[in-house]
């Protein structure tokens, strides 16, 4: 039986199937983070994830309660470097076939994140989220030191920096915590997040709780959830001389600083790029690729007629190799 994308990336195991990333979890239930568009909206009975994802998972499903973890003999966890706890999910089935199933990815060693390490595999299960030549990134190194250069310079107004509340904030407290900036603010759901990484891991972040009553000035940072760039309280913030930055690996397309309404952008994702993608594949050495998420029919596409690599766009009810 070939992988299925239904509620979830399904994977069979002989008698048993292991379900990836459900909306509902059941069977062999296996969590790869605790990004909203990967954690479950119905609490399982157990999960196989890290402990930390775990942890993150019962803060941003606060009313549902704590998770029990689970494992299973044929289930392996591999760090996945995309946001702290992240993992792939490694399957062997009866037969001694294995499966990956990498969930978001990074193979960049960054702050306290290792980055992917890929396994070999029989099957491969990757997201495209940037599956297309022109998202190739510079190196790590150089867009820290960007960044951390430009929050040095521009020490005379506040800055506003915008990224997902798990991932992408912690990183722009590492950043600020680099640069030459006297103050840094988070709100409640990053704050959150920052608890439970720091009572898992030695990681420590060096943030104050962003309230009303605070006055920003020169030289201080606020660290915002990504979907707030528009309300009026940032507004209020600019018209004061805030500075707004937008983070993401759609930067690389110009479009994205005025589509967010951003001062400035950088380049920054929690994801492989085009080439690092590519890279993955040569590694795992499978036999057929599967691709979701993102520009998954184009990365389909290059592996096949690039590479001559049997790949197939995973969609959604797909049931037999027919469908593909």
């Amino acid at each position: 039986m070939p992988v299925r994308h239904t509620d979830g990336i399904e994977i069979p195991l002989g008698s048993e199937t292991v379900v990836c990333d459900a909306n509902r979890p059941r069977d062999i239930a296996a969590l790869s983070h605790a990004h909203g568009d990967h954690l479950y909206r119905e609490r399982p009975e157990a999960l196989i994830c890290s402990a930390l994802t775990a942890g993150l998972a019962e803060v941003r499903r606060r009313d549902e309660g704590r998770i029990e973890r689970a494992t299973h003999p044929a289930i392996d966890l591999v760090p996945a470097g995309h946001v702290a706890g992240s993992r792939s999910v490694l399957a062997t089935d009866e037969s001694g076939e294995k499966t990956l199933y990498t969930g978001d990815i990074s193979t960049r060693d960054r702050f306290f994140l290792q980055g992917f390490d890929p396994p070999e595999a029989d099957e491969l299960v990757i997201e495209t989220t940037y599956g297309e030549p022109e998202y190739v990134f510079p190196p790590q190194d150089e867009l820290e030191a960007e960044v951390v250069d430009w929050l040095s310079e521009t020490m005379d107004a506040p800055v506003l920096l915008f990224g997902y509340t798990l991932g992408r904030a912690q990183e722009l407290e590492k950043l600020v915590e680099r640069s030459d900036r006297d103050r840094l603010f988070v709100t409640k759901a990053t704050a959150r997040i920052d608890r439970v990484i720091e009572a898992h891991t030695d990681v420590a972040f060096a943030s104050e709780l962003y309230r009303e009553d605070v006055t920003l000035g020169p030289g201080d940072a606020l660290v915002l959830p990504t979907q707030t760039s528009k309300l009026s309280f940032v507004e209020a913030l600019s018209e004061r001389g805030a500075i707004t930055a937008g983070f993401s690996g759609w930067a690389t397309n110009p479009g994205f600083r005025f589509r967010g309404g951003y001062d400035v952008a950088f380049t920054f994702s929690d994801h492989c790029d085009f080439d690092e993608l590519v890279s993955v594949v040569e590694a795992v050495d499978p036999e057929v690729v599967y691709t979701t998420h993102g520009s998954a029919d184009a990365f389909a596409n290059h592996l096949t007629r690039e590479l001559g690599i049997d790949a197939r766009s995973l969609k959604q009810g797909q049931a037999t190799l027919g469908e593909f």
